[in-house]
């Protein structure tokens, strides 16, 4: 079974989100984490925008 017709199956939001966060978007939400871990003691604004992006693009396609 593809994933976009367990997502398709999925009925609350709630559920898609969840799916999308764990299994979908799994590769875009690890990099995003491991630029979070790498950087915390040097916060600053916009430090990883670009992966916050792609994550944030890939729950849009999704979840929609």
């Amino acid at each position: 079974m593809n994933a976009s017709k367990i997502v398709k199956d999925t009925h609350t939001p709630l559920k898609k989100f969840a799916y999308a966060t764990t299994v979908t978007c799994s590769t875009q939400a690890s990099t995003y984490g491991k630029c979070i871990a790498a950087n915390y003691t040097d916060v600053r604004k916009d430090m990883c925008k670009d992966e916050f992006a792609k994550f944030a693009e890939c729950l849009r396609t999704t979840v929609s």
